[in-house]
């Protein structure tokens, strides 16, 4: 494989797909979000790119295993028995398959991703 094959985050021009969440999963505002998917594996378990949103509080459920890295931003990621982290630029982090609770965006924020979609999940 050439070196030209290599995915550069700073140079890649992946159009951004724009999309909301289920309505139903909404809890408040209106998070728009938008994501530049720079790289699907074959296999289609594995992908990575750039994920922004404006504020905005949804429920989630994980199905997938998510590393993840804020670039901008401040959000709140709650669980379901109460408890919640706050994140901000700088912030890394996974969040494993199985996860349920929401993410709640106060400024816009943009993230990294790196996700693992494991068979039979």
């Amino acid at each position: 494989m050439p070196i030209k094959d290599i995915i550069d985050f700073a140079i890649a021009s992946t159009p951004a797909e724009h999309y909301r969440p289920d309505p139903a999963k909404v809890l408040a505002g209106d998070p728009a979000q938008s994501v530049q998917n720079h790289y699907s594996s074959p296999c289609g378990q594995f992908s990575t790119g750039v994920w922004a949103c404006e504020p905005g509080h949804w429920s989630i459920s994980y199905s997938e295993h998510e590393y993840c890295e804020i670039l901008e931003g401040e959000s709140i990621l709650h669980d379901q028995q109460g408890g919640s982290r706050k994140l901000k630029a700088g912030d890394r982090f996974v969040i494993p398959a199985g996860f349920v609770g929401s993410w709640e965006v106060l400024k816009p924020t943009r993230k990294v991703y790196v996700i693992f979609e494991q068979s039979g999940s």
